[in-house]
């Protein structure tokens, strides 16, 4: 069986950074299963996953564009710390929930300078060219509610 759109597919995947850094891994964990087609996992992999069967291995390069997007300034704002009432001490580093235009999400805290805190909202993988080094482990035909859901499930394709 091959990838395909509304199969439930499992990979196993080392993530690196344009230096080589790895960023993150399922080394040592359940592989990721994702519903091939439902915008699950970044399209510039998930393009490159279509057709694939298990036991491939595969090297992936995606471009930021077709992973996390490119870094937005216009999301990148100065704020008067007396937005943040209720928080004891902001320091970098702090992620927090914020209403938007484009709905809730998630802003982190770069700076901090006397009264004024700049957050910025882009994803921090944003501008960033990523590689997949991929195994894939797993390959079923989706059940008919991981496709009304869009997402995959458990094994099996039942929720847990």
């Amino acid at each position: 069986m091959n990838i395909t759109e509304n199969c439930v597919a499992s990979f196993h995947y080392t993530l690196t950074d344009g230096s080589g850094k790895v960023l993150d891994s399922s080394e040592g964990q359940e592989p990721l299963s994702y519903l091939h087609g439902a915008g699950n996992i970044i399209p510039g992999l998930e393009k490159e996953l279509l057709g694939k069967k298990v036991g491939d291995k595969l090297n992936v390069s995606v471009k930021a564009a077709e992973a996390y997007g490119e870094r937005d300034d216009s999301m990148v704002q100065k704020l008067p710390s007396s937005m943040f009432s209720g928080v004891d001490s902001i320091e970098a580093g702090m992620e927090f929930h914020a209403e938007t235009e484009h709905g809730l999400q998630v802003v982190t805290v770069t700076s901090v300078e006397n009264d004024e805190v700049t957050i910025d909202g882009n994803h921090p993988l944003a501008g960033v060219d990523l590689t997949f080094d991929v195994e894939i482990t797993e390959i079923r035909a989706a059940t008919e509610e991981e496709v009304n859901h869009g997402h995959a499930h458990g094994a099996g394709g039942h929720h847990h």
